[in-house]
């Protein structure tokens, strides 16, 4: 009777917090007696799962609202609580300290934390990597560190972040110091990039660099690790005031360029496959790990090719001699050609200086002629080779593209890989008798084969040229040998001039009708020209001639 009359005068006011005893839990709600005269509401979800009240016990709850529309009491267990340890936490929070706390709810922006007062945990301060799916965290009982404490607002901020960073930091320092160059650890690929892959230790992360993932040739790093995939490596280089570890992944098997020497001697046949073709040779597999280069020139002794792709593909199998080995620079040189007999070590008995060829002609040029004498093998004739008597400024003006000509070998040098043949060497030069062939004032017959500026080419017998400069075309003056000239034109005249140091015969057109004086007179005015003379000065020399004969025209008359 007492305790009921000490209940009634007590008086309630809101915001006070007051003891209660739990009659009831329905559905969401508790239900609270505190002694006033209807009973309190308090939620279900202001308490932990493992906390939950149950009827008889006794809780402490602040009286919110004393009577809502329905004359009911609504009451706070948390708030209750806030009120009570916001010292507390105050206290924690001047201190750095850390609290443990349940996460409530799932707000914009971040969470709800429970610390025994509500708390706002930031998304970005979650975890060190942002997770996708915070609704997934609720109900999670965890650490936090205070970060922020608004006293006026009774605002806390905490970080889950800053103690997983500080927790790793640690184990970090605690890893490395106990780390050691040369150990094998396991890790998991936590990033890879275009030098090499980022793999996590335990919370610290070391770089496994492309270079270090094969003793073989990777264009990138997903060719060997993907991201997750876990790892055995070794450690190669600590740096412990950066935090940085190297590792590496080849080095758990022996370098095989170890034993390189012993296992590739030089003249060893070797099999392989194309793992790349660059400009100027091939790089061929032959074991994983050791590549050999075929250079371009290694690949036929006789064809010259300018790119290897002309002869290899890439993942083409290949066989090859091993031409040369270097450990420390980890090179070894291959040839391709060397499986076959090299022709040029036959060449020179083959192909004996004065002995007769026959082949078929595959390319001109300016200068000349290529032959081929048999598979890859060429000789060449000079455009100077071709004829005892004709200037040749082409050789397609005497032999075309696939004709099969006969020649004579001139010279075979081996090491340069080049055989000189001559297509006039097989007859006797005309010039050696000349003198019974052609005299001076002899009558002759022949077409024209060339016009110039200063004259015209005639075709004579035993395929020899003469020339006709324009001044001993015709007795009047001729300013254009086109004018009075053509080609394949039949014409008669006489030879007034053999020079055989320039291997050149004179012809006069006018002088065809001369009679010996006439001729003597004409011979000695060419005499004025200089031997060895081209012909584009024997045409100024030819019009100084006829500058002359007009001076003297003048003076007799």
């Amino acid at each position: 009777m007492e305790e009921a009359f000490e209940k009634s005068l007590r008086t309630f006011s809101q915001g006070e917090i007051v003891n209660g005893t739990v009659i009831d839990v329905r559905g969401k709600e508790v239900i609270v007696d505190i002694g006033y005269k209807s009973e309190g509401h308090v939620a279900l979800n202001e308490f932990d799962e493992d906390n939950r009240p149950e009827v008889g016990s006794q809780i402490e709850v602040l009286i919110e609202v004393l009577e809502n529309r329905d004359g009911q009491v609504e009451l706070s267990h948390e708030r209750a609580e806030f009120k009570k340890n916001w010292d507390k936490i105050n206290s924690i929070c001047e201190e750095g300290g850390i609290v443990t706390g349940r996460i409530k709810d799932a707000v914009k922006g971040g969470l709800i934390v429970n610390i025994g007062v509500e708390a706002f945990l930031p998304s970005s301060q979650v975890d060190v990597v942002q997770p996708h799916n915070l609704d997934a965290l609720v109900g999670e009982k965890m650490e936090f560190k205070i970060v922020k404490v608004n006293v006026e607002r009774q605002n806390i901020v905490l970080s889950r972040r800053e103690l997983i960073e500080e927790e790793r930091s640690a184990k970090r320092a605690e890893m490395i110091g106990g780390m050691n160059p040369g150990v094998i650890i396991k890790g998991k690929v936590k990033n890879i990039t275009d030098f090499g892959a980022f793999i996590d230790l335990d919370g610290l992360d070391g770089l496994l660099h492309i270079t270090d993932m094969s003793w073989g040739r990777i264009n990138h790093p997903s060719e060997m690790v993907q991201v997750g995939q876990e790892l055995d490596v070794v450690v190669l280089d600590i740096n412990k005031d950066k935090e940085r570890v190297s590792l590496g992944l080849k080095q758990k098997t022996q370098n095989p360029w170890e034993l390189i020497e012993s296992k590739y001697p030089l003249g060893t046949k070797v099999k392989g496959k194309v793992v790349n073709l660059v400009s100027y040779g091939a790089f061929v597999e032959l074991e994983p790990g050791v590549e050999g280069l075929v250079h371009v020139t290694e690949l036929s002794w006789t064809k010259k090719h300018t790119k290897p792709s002309e002869v290899l593909e890439k993942d083409q199998d290949v066989e090859a001699v091993v031409l040369g080995v270097n450990k420390d620079e980890q090179k070894i040189s291959l040839g391709i050609r060397q499986l076959e007999d090299n022709p040029w070590d036959a060449a020179e008995t083959k192909y004996a200086i004065g002995s007769e060829v026959t082949g078929k002609v595959r390319n001109l040029t300016s200068y000349g002629a290529f032959v081929e004498l048999e598979e890859g093998l060429d000789g060449m004739v000079h455009v100077s080779d071709l004829s005892w008597t004709r200037k040749i400024n082409h050789p397609s003006e005497l032999i075309k593209k696939g004709d099969e000509i006969k020649a004579q070998v001139l010279e075979v040098d081996r090491e340069n890989q080049r055989i000189s043949i001559g297509v006039k060497q097989l007859d006797t030069d005309p010039w050696e008798k000349i003198d019974e062939i052609y005299k001076v004032g002899q009558l002759v017959k022949g077409k024209v084969s060339k016009l110039a500026s200063f004259g015209a080419f005639v075709g004579l017998d035993h395929d020899m040229d003469g020339l006709v400069h324009i001044s001993q075309v015709s007795e009047e003056r001729v300013d254009k040998i086109k004018n009075v000239l053509e080609v394949g034109q039949e014409v008669e005249a006489r030879v007034i001039k053999i020079d055989r140091s320039d291997r050149r015969i004179g012809l006069s057109i006018k002088a065809a009708g001369y009679d010996e004086e006439q001729i003597k007179k004409e011979q000695e005015q060419l005499d004025q020209l200089m031997p060895g003379e081209d012909l584009v000065a024997l045409e100024h020399a030819f019009d100084n001639l006829e500058l002359n004969k007009d001076e003297d025209k003048k003076e007799s008359e």
